[in-house]
């Protein structure tokens, strides 16, 4: 094996080949069992404690804190089962599988209809119009030809207020659960499986608190707003919010061409690196550290810290990191609405270019 150093890529020179830069990130793609496995326990006794305190304390104020927190945790679960649904997690693929449904259970997510759409839609084809169907934004005909409810309706998801909606309806309500034909032309057992199997937890989980309001006492009503809807939409909230600063920035650019798009090494220029305050990172099992996930999915949650440096102290000036604010979150949101795919430039509604051109 050859002990030459490899040295950082000039910004100016062309960018290697993906499986070149995988190499520099192989030390960090090795899993273990036992850590996830303690991991999985751990947040998933975070979200007991949670849901205890959204239907048990005594102040309203703390049971919306506690419904709140537990939304969190849900995220927290959802970014384990993701990595197990890589198979990223643990090095034993059945351990994945089962581990990656049962992470996904409080957010009601399909394990399998996840994998599809996320694993081989998403980064089979990330930011390639008509393929990749997440956030993917609309062209100003495209907008034009809409009915007035849903030009509307592609207003509020860009808002920068309503993340969790456009998760909760265009990807959980018509792509995960129980999905239509039209959504999902492909039929497997395992998808109706999957979605039993989460319905059943739901159903599990509101008989929970019919029993909790039964012994107590208390109003079935408000135990279901706080231990079941408020930790839910938290949830989708939190997804939506995830996924859409993952892929949408002024710097990251859309494609109608699968060559065009081939060319631009999409593991690299349509994703994210999105910075927080100390901590923040870790409490979300640095997801957004996604570069390096999408340059290697092997990587598990626990390296990608490490991982995302490597890359950023390799290829220099090469990805996009963020630091985040709101004031940067709502200016993305207020410039990123429509996409011109002549020009390779976000657009706001009008029409008016809000980003560089792809050419510059």
């Amino acid at each position: 094996m050859s002990t030459t150093a490899v040295l950082p890529i000039p910004a100016a020179a062309p960018l290697p080949h993906r499986k070149e830069i995988r190499q520099w990130l192989v030390p960090l793609s090795t899993r273990t069992t036992l850590y996830p496995i303690l991991l999985l326990a751990f947040d998933s006794a975070l979200l007991v404690a949670a849901l205890a305190g959204a239907v048990l304390a005594e102040a309203w104020w703390l049971r919306v804190l506690c419904g709140l927190a537990a939304g969190f945790v849900i995220g927290r679960l959802f970014i384990i089962g993701h990595d197990a649904c890589h198979q990223s997690l643990t090095p034993h693929r059945r351990l994945n599988h089962w581990l990656g449904r049962i992470a996904f259970l409080p957010s009601l997510t399909p394990y399998s209809l996840w994998e599809v759409g996320h694993n081989v839609v998403h980064h089979g084809y990330t930011n390639l119009k008509g393929f990749d169907f997440v956030w993917a934004p609309h062209t100003a005909e495209e907008f034009a030809a809409l009915s007035p409810w849903k030009q509307r309706l592609d207003r509020t998801y860009r808002s920068g207020w309503a993340p969790g909606l456009y998760y909760l309806v265009e990807i959980w309500w018509k792509r995960m659960f129980f999905p239509n034909r039209r959504q999902m032309p492909t039929r497997r057992r395992v998808f109706l499986l999957d979605n039993l199997l989460v319905s059943a937890f739901g159903l599990v989980w509101l008989g929970a608190l019919a029993l909790v309001a039964q012994t107590t006492g208390q109003d079935f009503l408000s135990l279901f707003a706080t231990g079941f809807v408020l930790p839910f939409l938290f949830w989708t909230a939190m997804i939506g919010f995830v996924v859409y600063v993952h892929h949408t920035h002024t710097e990251v650019h859309w494609h109608a061409e699968r060559g065009e798009w081939s060319r631009s090494q999409p593991f690299v220029s349509t994703t994210v690196h999105l910075s927080f305050p100390a901590g923040v990172g870790a409490a979300m099992h640095h997801i957004m550290e996604h570069t390096a996930h999408h340059v290697d999915m092997t990587i598990p949650l626990y390296r990608l810290k490490q991982a995302q440096a490597k890359l950023e102290q390799m290829l220099p000036g090469r990805i996009i990191i963020q630091r985040f604010s709101w004031r940067w979150y709502f200016d993305t949101a207020r410039r990123c609405k429509l996409y011109d795919f002549t020009r390779g430039c976000w657009t706001d509604y009008a029409g008016r270019p809000t980003s560089a051109r792809l050419a510059a």
